[in-house]
Formats: structure tokens, sequence, C-alpha cells
């Protein structure tokens, strides 16, 4: 399974750290906002990423936009452990590449290793790490002028998820996630957490014809959740999955395999009404496919990525700006180091960017963020010389 090769690569470390202070946000341009075509052609590297013990490192997440300002939280790096075993950090952007040190994770107890983006809810930011914590199973947190506190620890076993991966969704102040672990039978959790840190369960997937294991973060439609999970469904492909905020459940798809798609990452986007997602692997040649699943479970794979010159393994949510899909995904370009494509409502795929490595990004694996008129991303790997990641522009 490709998901085991970062998943698992987590070690607790109880360190020390100061913290740069920051301005507030105040508002926030929501990811995937469907507001215009985009404008001329340009891709630019916006800042190359600089490591332990100045600047984040490794970003699975994507950018989070308050007031103009981009806003990432990264993997590994910060100045809070060591060069060896770094618990990740909260940095900010300006669109011209200046960047600032926010918060550097700390380790047990505190939170390690985030791997989901930021959500903005009123002037703080909330996130999660898929360790640390006073268990070592995770946590969530909040974040503003540079003030980190942490609201949930995660305690896993029957009673609690663990290892949380997913970017969290706001609903009028109460914060919906899903953890990759833990629940009654430690396949994972769809949970609410208040802003207070006031934490539910909702539903523990069972795995077998429920699903397992999910990764990706949650969409409302409607005033129900819908997700996907990695594992679990009728053949372990994964599923499609409803449930309400009273924690009632249904799987709305199980997937299959070639030609169908193949064990979710990615998360949903709304599209009048209908869900468009892609996934891994699966499609007809097993490098991932687009999809689109309406609310009552009727699901149709739009297009299969190729490899090669083409895309191959998209591993994050698709973002709509007008009429047209955006997505990254972690293979296939020129170089195999992934690409940035687009797709159309009836289907019609094209890479609008190949990555190259070395100076350039690479693997990028999180999805796009819309302002103005460009798109913003990052990738995990690639910006030399440290090989530690980018931020990235691109107005197609």
């Amino acid at each position: 399974m490709r998901l085991l090769a970062f998943v698992f690569c987590g070690v607790l470390i109880v360190g020390c750290a100061s913290t740069v202070p920051a301005s507030s946000p105040s508002s926030y341009t929501p990811n995937g906002a469907s507001v215009g075509p985009l404008g001329s052609s340009g891709y630019a590297v916006v800042h190359r990423f600089a490591g332990y013990p100045s600047d984040g490192t490794g970003p699975f997440s994507g950018v989070t936009v308050v007031n103009g300002t981009l806003y990432v939280a990264t993997y590994f790096g910060g100045d809070a452990c060591n060069a060896s075993f770094q618990c990740g950090a909260v940095v900010s952007l300006k669109t011209s590449g200046s960047e600032g040190l926010i918060y550097s994770f700390k380790g047990t107890p505190d939170g390690e290793r985030p791997f989901g983006g930021l959500t903005l809810v009123g002037s703080t930011l909330y996130g999660t790490t898929q360790i640390g914590g006073k268990y070592g199973q995770g946590t969530v947190f909040e974040i503003t002028s540079g003030k980190e506190t942490v609201i949930h620890d995660f305690g896993g076993g029957s009673s609690d998820g663990a290892y949380p991966r997913a970017t969290l969704l706001d609903v009028n102040g109460t914060l919906y996630g899903t953890t990759f672990s833990g629940g009654v039978d430690g396949l994972g959790t769809v949970y609410s957490v208040t802003t207070s840190g006031t934490e539910a369960v909702l539903h523990s997937f069972a795995g077998g014809k429920d699903g397992a294991r999910p990764f990706a973060p949650l969409i409302e439609v409607n005033s129900e959740f819908y997700g996907t999970t990695y594992d679990g469904g009728k053949d372990n492909k994964g599923t499609v999955f409803e449930v309400s905020t009273a924690g009632k459940e249904k799987v709305l798809h199980d997937f299959k395999g070639l030609p169908d798609g193949s064990e979710p990452l990615a998360g949903l986007t709304n599209v009048n009404g209908t869900l468009w997602g892609d996934t891994g692997l699966g499609g007809a040649h097993d490098n991932g496919s687009v999809y689109t699943i309406t609310l009552s479970g009727k699901e149709k794979v739009k297009f299969s990525f190729e490899g090669g010159t083409d895309a191959a393994k998209p591993d994050d949510a698709l973002t709509l700006v007008g009429s047209t899909l955006y997505g990254t995904s972690t293979a296939g370009g020129a170089s195999n180091d992934g690409t940035v494509f687009s797709i159309t409502t009836s289907g019609k795929e094209s890479v609008l960017y190949s990555f190259k490595g070395g100076t350039d990004g690479s693997t990028p694996d999180a999805s796009l963020t819309y302002l103005g008129s460009t798109l913003y991303g990052t990738t995990r790997l690639g910006g030399t010389p440290g090989n530690f990641g980018t931020v990235f522009s691109i107005s197609p």
C-alpha cells in the first residue's frame, strides 16, 4: 500500500522551543471557492523550505489564506526538537515569498507532526497533529498570535480516535474531522470537537462492509457529512460514506479496483450537488481516477490517469474554480515528480505543469488554494539544496 511509505513515520520526541509572534488572522479566503476564471499563464516557486532550525520541512498540507497571507503546517522542521527528530511547524508566507516561523511543535505532551491543513474559526487557526499529545496519539490544537494550545488529546482505544491526518471542517463554530485509527474496532472515527475542546466520537468504522481508515477531511452538503475511507467496503478498496451529525452512517459506494477507483486518500468536492473525488489507484491503468458520485450513491469514473507524461496517483481533493476542477498528482508528468492538472465537468483532463524536482518542487500531496487569479499549493519534496519541499503558484 502506497500509504504506508509515509503514514507511520512519526517518532515521539520531547523538546523545547520559542515562538515567533504573528498577527492574529481576521478573515479567510476558502479553499476551492468558485470565484470565476483563472488569469494569465505562469508557474513559480514562491518559497523553498529551509528546514531545521529556521523553517518548516516537508508539508503534506496545503495553503490556508488569511488576509492575503499564506499559512502552512509542515510535517517536519521547526526549532523545537533537533535536526534528526523534527516535530513540525506552522509558517506564514507573503505571496512574494518572505516567510516567518510562527510556531514550532515540541512533541509530547505538545502535538507533533501536523499532517492536515489549518482551519480558521473567528481569529484563531485550528489544526491536528498526527502524533504527540498527552497519550502520544495526536491532538487538536489552536494557534493565535504565535501562541499554541492543545484543546484535545486523542486517547485511542474503543472510546476515542487516534492519529488524525485530516484537515478540520468548521460548521457554525464546531469542528468535524476523521481519525485514521482508534474507535471501537481500531479502524478510525468521525468526531466533533468544540473550540473549547469538548470532543465526541460520532462514528467508529468497523471494516468489512463498512469503511475503514479514513484519511481525508469531511465536507458538508445539506447538513450531512460526506467523506472517503482508504480501506474497507465489500472489496476492501475503500468507500464513500455519509454520516449525520447524530452519527448515523451509511456507505454510498464501495470501490472495486480496476477499472473503478481504489484506495482513495482524497476528500470530496461539491459541484452543484454532485460530489467529485479522485483515487490514487484504480481506474483503467491503475494510476488513479477522477470520479463523480451522487448523494444517492450512483458513482461514475470520469477519467483514468495514464501515468507517463500524464498525471498519476492523485492524493488530495479537487479545487473548483468556475466550471473547472484543479488538482495535483504525486507522480506522473515529464519527470515523474508529479503534476498540476485540470479537468472539466465533461471529463476532459489536461496537465498544466510537470514538476521537475531539484530546485523545482516534487511530489505534491495537497489540494490547491485559490487567491486572486492564482492557485497556490505545496510540494512535499524538491526545492534543493535540502529537498525540503516548496510553496508554488500557478495561474494557467
